[in-house]
């Protein structure tokens, strides 16, 4: 499983012109699954998300679990593009979306175990994604 997580203030997610997930500060996660991916992958995704330090303290860097803010979790089988070849990227080693969705699913449901608020796009969907990137601090997660 791939993640590019982004520290941010603010973001949303809207579909058809409907706001379907929104936070204040905290973390966004575009997800992406692979072919070959599974259900401890992502529980061990979801339990990066809740314990990443990226968020600067006095007292050192701290963790959405530490802190107890959100995460925003989208799915974005692209993560998965390749783009060695040609000009047109295949995705060939994203899965498939009835194999992606309950692995995506499974990555919210191991943040919230954990106490985590989340909040999700709509899988599948066309989605337009706003957020404001605090530091800017993107980071790029692969389990």
């Amino acid at each position: 499983m791939r993640a590019v997580v982004t520290r941010i203030s603010q973001a949303s997610v809207t579909v058809d012109g409907e706001v379907v997930g929104a936070i204040g500060a905290g973390l966004l996660a575009l997800v992406g699954v692979g072919r070959d991916d599974d259900a401890d992958r992502a529980r061990l995704l979801g339990r990066k998300l809740h314990e990443l330090r990226v968020f600067p303290t006095d007292d050192g860097a701290r963790s959405v679990g530490d802190l107890g803010l959100p995460v925003l979790v989208v799915s974005q089988f692209t993560l998965y593009a390749d783009t060695r070849k040609g000009r047109r990227p295949s995705w060939a080693d994203a899965a498939p979306g009835e194999v992606a969705e309950p692995l995506v699913a499974e990555v919210v449901g191991e943040l919230v175990r954990r106490g985590t608020a989340v909040q999700t796009g709509r899988f599948g969907a066309r989605m337009s994604v706003a957020s404001v990137n605090e530091g800017p601090m993107t980071l790029q997660l692969e389990v």
